[in-house]
This record gives structure tokens, sequence and C-alpha cells, in this order.
């Protein structure tokens, strides 16, 4: 794809949806996305309300959607652990819940046996009201605005969008991903985006846009590394940083754990410093909008270097 292809596409990434989704998803009509929680008067859990606006964006730009079923529990409220901690495991007479991964998938033209996957968790915490602005609405409506801009747009390689879950238990992209190893899917890369733009108060304060990308093998590294060249190369403005996890963590270790090791994170912070992270203040009215759009516009701008290149060489 010619250099000014891929920025005439991020150039088309436009901050008012993605405001107007995180609002939707994290205010109003939705103050949460759970599945113990149901707007009065409605005849759906918020999650499901959720489940319908993701369905009907990705339906609507043209790509192909499957929900696949996962057995799930919320979680418990423990006020005796520390705020933005306050969950505990939930317990055997504790009810069951059918949650949902969405999927959104476009077969590649050239190497469709190649998948690109990018996920993002869509269901706020289910232990406390949190409207779940940052955590992970932000994410949620980063990849829903990156399949819109790719309405038209006829892949090299296979794209598949998956929207999973995370604030109940067990999560829902294990079973994405150990589906996806049953099959023997060729997933070459995946980008998980949660938390994008997500920051300490002095950040905040000090106008920072910053961009964490953290990655858990060696098969990713060149994947981190390749969200730091193509914000350079676009002069998208992020402030970006590399990072090198411990063990496989979040919906990306969920891919590394079935034997995806080329998965990342791109997160506003590590360790994540958002100080309404897990409580009742995460809000989109705390958004930085602005640093939301330059995220996803890197996100896409890598995208689109995967599906025209492959895979980085390790």
């Amino acid at each position: 794809m010619p250099h000014d292809s891929v920025r005439d596409l991020i150039s088309r990434v436009a901050q008012g949806r993605l405001a107007r989704d995180v609002y939707h998803l994290a205010k109003a009509p939705l103050p949460f996305r759970k599945l113990n929680y149901t707007v009065p008067g409605h005849s759906k859990c918020t999650l499901y309300e959720a489940d319908d606006l993701i369905e009907a964006e990705l339906r609507r730009a043209g790509w192909a959607v499957e929900k696949e079923a996962v057995q799930v529990q919320a979680f418990r409220h423990d006020a005796s652990r520390p705020r933005a901690h306050q969950y505990s495991s939930p317990q055997p007479e504790d009810p069951w819940y059918t949650a949902y991964n969405v999927w959104g998938r476009r077969r590649g033209s050239r190497q469709p046996d190649e998948v690109i996957i990018l996920c993002a968790h869509k269901d706020s915490q289910s232990w406390v009201d949190s409207p779940g602005a940052y955590d992970n609405a932000v994410g949620t409506a980063a990849d829903l605005e990156i399949a819109r801009v790719l309405a038209d747009y006829e892949p090299h390689r296979s794209v598949w969008f998956l929207f999973c879950n995370e604030e109940h238990t067990p999560w829902t992209s294990v079973a994405a991903a150990e589906q996806c190893k049953r099959r023997g899917d060729n997933v070459v890369a995946v980008l998980n985006q949660d938390g994008l733009g997500g920051k300490s108060r002095e950040d905040a304060e000090a106008g920072g846009k910053p961009l964490v990308t953290a990655y858990t093998l060696e098969d990713g590294r060149r994947l981190a590394e390749l969200m730091g060249e193509v914000n350079a190369a676009y002069g998208i403005g992020l402030t970006h940083s590399v990072v090198k996890r411990g063990f496989a963590n979040d919906d990306d270790g969920s891919f590394v754990k079935a034997g995806y090791g080329a998965a990342i994170v791109n997160i506003g912070s590590f360790p994540y410093a958002d100080p309404n992270y897990h409580i009742e203040s995460d809000t989109p009215e705390n958004v930085d909008m602005e640093n939301l759009h330059m995220s996803v516009q890197a996100v896409l701008a890598a995208l689109l270097r995967l599906d025209r290149d492959g895979p980085p060489a390790p």
C-alpha cells in the first residue's frame, strides 16, 4: 500500500465519532456495560445493548458478524480491598450468565490464511457501578472506528475484530483464543486496545499524549516497535514507548497463552496510571479525546502496514 494511501485512511479517523461512541457506551443511553444491570424499562442488560450497537456498526460497515456464547459470572464486591481492586471471585451459588464474543471478519484477497486480530474488551466492571469510559469504552470505540474507516477496504490478509469481555469471569478472550488454536487459525498478529489515553493526573494536566505498547514474548516485540515506527512515519505526535511485561496479561495475554506470541496491548500508561481506574469516576468527561484519536490513527496505520507487509521478522 502506498504511503499516501495509509495517510489518507488514517485521516478519516473521526474524533467526533469516537467521542459519540464513548458517551453512548459509558454515559447515555448506557451507564455501564455489564450482565448484572438492566436500565429500568429496558428489556436487555446493558452489556447486551452494547453488543447490539457493536453488531449493527460492524454490519453497516460490511463486516461479517458472528457471536460466540461463553458462560461467565459477575465478580463479587469486596470493600476490604484497595479502592481500584475491590473485586473477588464469585461463589458457586452466584448466577451464571451468557456473555458473547462479537466477531467482525473480512477475508483477505491474497494471503487469506494469515489472520490479523484487533481486539478490545467491551464490558465494564461487574462488581461496581463504574461507567468504564477509559476501561474500556475507548478501546471498543477505537476498534469500531477502524472497522468503519475500512468499510470499503479490501485487505490482503484476513482481518478480524474481536469484542470480548474481561470484567466478568472467566475472560471470554480465553475462549476466543483457544477456539482459534483448536481450528488451527494462523493468527500472525494480535493488537489489543485497552485504556487508550488513560494516564496519570500529572500527565493529563501537562497535556501529554502518551501511547504505551506492551508485549510479552519476543514475537511481540517487533509489533510493539512497529507502533512507534508508524507514529513517527505519519507524524501522529504521540509520545510512544515500548515495555516488556513479565507475564501474559490482558486479552492479548489470552492469545499468548494459547500459543500466539505475536500479541501486544496498546494502552495509555504502564503501569496503568489513570486515577479513576475501576471506580465510579471513570466517566467520558475525563477522557482525553484527542489522545484517543491519535492512538486510533496509530493502530490503524500499524494494521495497514501489517496487511501490506505481513508480520515483522523476529
